[in-house]
Parts: C-alpha cells; sequence; structure tokens
C-alpha cells in the first residue's frame, strides 16, 4: 500500500468572508441597512476610530477542530482499476465575534439585532452564495453550517482586551467548514489467480503447471462472509475466508471443478470454476450458477 499526497487548493476562510458579506448585504438591505459595511478587520481603538459609516464587523479569532462533527470512516473510490482510500476531511469550527458600529447607541442595537436575525435564520449557508472552494463539492464534502450566540472560551472583557479594544456588546457566530486531506491510500491490485510451473532444470517434458486461485465470499446482504468453508470436492481442496471474505487455494490443476461455499449458518453457495481463469466469487444462500471464469 502506498500513501499518496497532494495538497489541494484551499482558500476557505477567504471564502467564507466573501460568502457571509454577500449574505449580510443581501439580507440587511431588505429591511433598510443598504449602506452598511461589512467588515472582518479586528475591532481595535484604531479601526474604530476610522470608521465613518455603520458597520457590522465579523472578527475570526477562532479556528478548531469541531470535535462533535469529527468524520472517522476513509472513503473508498476506484481510480484506473486501483482502489484507493481517501483520509476524512478535518472539520473546522471558524468562530467570529459579532459586533455592530453606529454613531448613537439605539443605531447600534438595531443593527446588531438584525444582524443576529440574519445569521440566525441560515442554519446551512445557502449554496447560491457559497463563494470560490465552499462552493466545491470536492473541496466541502459537507454543508456550510452555523450557529449563533455560542459562549466564548474566554471572558467577554478578555477578548476585548487581547483586541486591544474597549468592551462593546457581541455575540459569537460559529461556521463550521472542511478542510480536505490530500491524502489518499492506494492498494495493490488484488491478485486472484497465481500459475506456478515446476520442473526438471533443461528438461522442458517434465514441467508440470498448478495455479493458485482466490474470491470472496459474501452473504444475501453483500456483506463479506467471515469463516465460511470453501471448497473443490473434485479434489478435496478446501479453504476458509478471511474476515473480508477473501480465500485462496493453492496447487489446483488445471480443469473444470465445482465450487462449493458454506457458512456456519448453514447457508451455500455454488460456482462452476474453469482453471486457469479469473477466480470464483460466491454469494450464500443463492441458487448454484454456472458460469465461466475467464483464463489470466
Amino acid at each position: 500500500m502506498s500513501v499518496i499526497t497532494a495538497v489541494p487548493l484551499n482558500t476557505m476562510l477567504a471564502d467564507l468572508d466573501e460568502t457571509l458579506r454577500s449574505l449580510l448585504r443581501r439580507e440587511l438591505g431588505k429591511h433598510g441597512f443598504e449602506a452598511v459595511e461589512i467588515a472582518f478587520d479586528a475591532p481595535t481603538r484604531d479601526w474604530s476610530a476610522g470608521q465613518s459609516s455603520p458597520a457590522v464587523n465579523l472578527f475570526l479569532y477562532d479556528l478548531r477542530e469541531s470535535v462533535d462533527h469529527r468524520p472517522v470512516e476513509w472513503v473508498e473510490r476506484s481510480v484506473n482499476g486501483k482502489i484507493r482510500e481517501g483520509r476524512p476531511p478535518l472539520r473546522l469550527d471558524a468562530t467570529f465575534a459579532v459586533t455592530a458600529w453606529t454613531r448613537e447607541v439605539q443605531d447600534e442595537h438595531r443593527l446588531l439585532s438584525q444582524a443576529l436575525s440574519v445569521l440566525y435564520a441560515y442554519h446551512t449557508l445557502p449554496d447560491e452564495l457559497l463563494a470560490g472552494t465552499l462552493a466545491s463539492r470536492i473541496a466541502q464534502s459537507y454543508p456550510v453550517t452555523a450557529q449563533v450566540a455560542q459562549g466564548k472560551g474566554n471572558g467577554k472583557s478578555d477578548f476585548w482586551s487581547a483586541v486591544g479594544g474597549e468592551f462593546k456588546v457581541s455575540f459569537d457566530y460559529v461556521v463550521t467548514v472542511s478542510c480536505e486531506p490530500g491524502v489518499e491510500r492506494e492498494q495493490a491490485p488484488e491478485v486472484r489467480t497465481q500459475t506456478v510451473r515446476t520442473g526438471l532444470m533443461g528438461v522442458g517434458v517434465h514441467e508440470q503447471e498448478s495455479h493458485r486461485i482466490g474470491g470472496v465470499v459474501r452473504d444475501a446482504d453483500g456483506a463479506p462472509s467471515m469463516g465460511a468453508w470453501v471448497a473443490l470436492p473434485e479434489l478435496g481442496r478446501f479453504a476458509v475466508a478471511d474476515t473480508e471474505g477473501r480465500f485462496r487455494l493453492d496447487q489446483v490443476p488445471a480443469g473444470r471443478y465445482t465450487c462449493r461455499a458454506r457458512a456456519d449458518d448453514g447457508s451455500e453457495a455454488e460456482e462452476r470454476l474453469v482453471v486457469p481463469g479469473d477466480g470464483v466469487d460466491l454469494t450464500l444462500g443463492s441458487r448454484p450458477a454456472r458460469r465461466r471464469a475467464r483464463a489470466d
């Protein structure tokens, strides 16, 4: 098994800024807040002193793994006949401190209330506003979701001290995005048949040929049948399926055989097998079927 690393283009945070700017401008404009600036700067004293128009500020102050949304399953896909397993994406909570800035405190409260209402209305950010890589189902394999008014890890006063500003009413807004890993594991092709030739060196007439054949045993639902017995009655050969339902039979001469499988619950399967060939798969509980497994 080999590991393939190909780091993808990732601009999710900048794209998230543009998405939130578009959402707030669209929705605030419906209620008479057309001239409001949407900013993402740190709300420091210097920044606030330079504001001449009403503004909603979304300051990204925390980014960490979203443990409650942690995926664990690797995803399989086929590439040129080989199986690749993709590492699951990293789910991240991006936390913004949202504030409103106006000359009068009542106007500030009106604007902050409206911004809260807009962001609360969209638990999932609308697809038509997703910018850049957020709009790609390859870069974002999960919907971009959000929560409003989540608690800060530290006290509010500690937050404002950290950014060098004075205490101001704010609420937290948490958006969950995905960071694709750029890492895949590629499995080597499964060997289902193998031919072994033996004989005396230089004496070709004494050469003998035997074959190794394999396959998979599954139950009626398609799940691997671990521990199922697989036999070639004509040769008295048998094998036991592993945890993935795979089995292997060695030193099988060329010919036509009946391949039978039986599980602990008594379910059975039977297939015809031609050696050399492509191996055979068996489904327990199915009717015996006759098919040819082509030679390699």
